[in-house]
């Protein structure tokens, strides 16, 4: 689940480093959320196969 974690912060701080206005640029439109969106994935899959477990 850390790494889900570390995923979705990644996402956001490669958002934040866009240097375009409003974060209008690839890094802020296209990389960041995917990373995002993959750190998402990521938790729920781990979560799901944790409950699975148990």
């Amino acid at each position: 689940m850390l790494i889900g974690l570390g995923l979705i912060v990644l996402g956001f701080i490669i958002i934040g480093l866009d240097g375009q206005p409003h974060g209008n640029g690839v890094l802020g439109l296209t990389i960041g959320p995917i990373i995002v969106l993959s750190g998402f994935i990521f938790e729920f899959y781990a979560i799901f196969a944790k409950s699975e477990k148990s």
